[in-house]
């Protein structure tokens, strides 16, 4: 069992996302107000923030300018404590109190390097990112339990 580290959200795509303390994750649909809700199968991004650590890392070993955090990679849910590697399309997380998400992708396509690439070397999202659709809404917090749930 893992908890959310941060949830972020933008009202525009193509920028980094602000980090909010909550959140309300409607059915079939992603984060209430974030820009990329809507979408068949990316409604919600999740990246591990131990994966963000090693990138702030490799940025400060580089001298980046560019500042690594949870949110610059367009997640909407910065998770801790839960290995998201090891889920596969089709498992299902509880998050906070009774939102479920159905995990519906792995990784993503990355068409044009972004800044953290060509600063750092490297962009974790392509690889590590997963992408879920919004099976329970429900509303979240920073802190909350994400929880991989075998019977619904």
């Amino acid at each position: 069992m893992g908890k959310i580290f941060s949830i972020n959200y933008s009202t525009e795509k193509g920028v980094p996302k602000i980090q909010a303390p909550g959140a309300v994750l409607v059915k079939n649909y992603g984060i209430k107000n974030d820009a990329h809700a809507g979408t068949a199968l990316r409604q919600v991004s999740l990246l591990p923030m131990e994966s963000v650590r090693g990138q702030m890392e490799a940025a400060r070993l580089k001298n980046a300018a560019v500042e690594i955090r949870a949110g610059i990679y367009a997640e909407n849910i910065t998770t801790e404590g839960i290995n998201l590697a090891l889920l596969r399309i089709g498992d299902n997380l509880r998050v906070g109190g009774g939102a479920i998400l159905k995990i519906s992708k792995i990784g993503k396509e990355c068409h044009k390097r972004c800044a953290i690439y060509h600063q750092v070397g490297d962009c974790i999202m392509p690889r590590e990112g997963i992408f879920a659709e919004v099976v329970e809404g429900g509303t979240i917090a920073v802190g909350d339990r994400v929880e991989k749930v075998e019977d619904l």
